[in-house]
């Protein structure tokens, strides 16, 4: 069984953000695997070891040639990767990134099932997947808390407010997956070591022969950018025999009683 997992690269959430002049994030220097992504990696890792046979493959979508988050996924356990990286990208909206993501896995030769993150943590837009799987024409399910693939199907258990639901759906399909569903593995010293050399095809956007992309392709601008209003100072009520006759008054004032 072959698996292709959708992984993005971004800036470590532990140091500060920041904007280009365009308003889009800065990514300059070194990226890391998006936390979401890692479970969608072990997720493929379990099926084709479940399935005795295949390999999982990578595609990401970074600027600057930037494979350091590709690099922790290949140590995990991931066979080969190929990364979409050029400067004419930069802009891109959802759409667009799902027509790269698309043409990149048809040139990868296509897989029995591509699977991503519900979103990313950089950009929360939550139709990725969703696109992706319209662009290649193939099946989609959100949301996968679970899954066992049976012969030519695949069968779900798609999370809900309520619980779940069981999805069934042929292969060839895209799916998302949501936190938790797995425990990522950690990188051992030796995968680590092995990723060094596991094979990373770099290609353009001309090479795919996707267009318009960037701002020229976006069905979007952002306007303005500003700081959200700071929070107004709550109010301290101090225990003088009295506090629960203050607090009972606080919530009438606000009708919530």
């Amino acid at each position: 069984m072959n698996v292709i997992v959708c992984v993005k690269q971004i800036p470590d959430p532990a140091t500060p953000g920041a904007l280009n002049a365009d308003n889009t994030l800065k990514r300059e220097g070194k990226l890391i695997l998006d936390e979401s992504d890692g479970y969608g990696v072990e997720m493929a890792l379990q099926l084709v070891d479940g399935a005795g046979g295949g390999e999982v493959s990578l595609v990401s979508m970074a600027p600057n040639g930037e494979v350091s988050g590709m690099r922790t996924a290949l140590a995990m356990g991931a066979a080969k990767g190929t990364l979409i990286s050029d400067p004419a990208l930069q802009g891109s909206d959802a759409l667009t990134t799902a027509k790269v993501l698309a043409a990149a896995i048809k040139k990868m030769g296509g897989a029995d099932l591509i699977i991503a993150a519900t979103e990313s943590s950089d950009g929360y837009t939550g139709t990725v997947p969703e696109q992706l799987a319209e662009v290649l024409g193939l099946p989609s399910v959100t949301f996968a808390k679970r899954l066992t693939v049976n012969g030519q199907s695949l069968t779900v258990d798609r999370q809900t407010e309520a619980g779940y639901d069981e999805v069934t759906c042929p292969l060839p399909a895209v799916i998302s997956v949501t936190a938790g569903v797995v425990e990522p593995r950690y990188p051992s010293f030796k995968g680590i070591m092995a990723a060094k050399s596991k094979p990373i095809d770099t290609v353009t956007a001309s090479d795919l022969g996707v267009t318009p992309v960037g701002w020229a392709g976006a069905g979007q601008s952002i306007v303005n950018v500003a700081q959200a209003e700071a929070r107004a100072a709550g109010e301290v009520i101090e225990d003088d025999g009295e506090a629960h006759a203050k607090i009972v008054a606080f919530l009438e004032n606000l009708k919530v009683i």
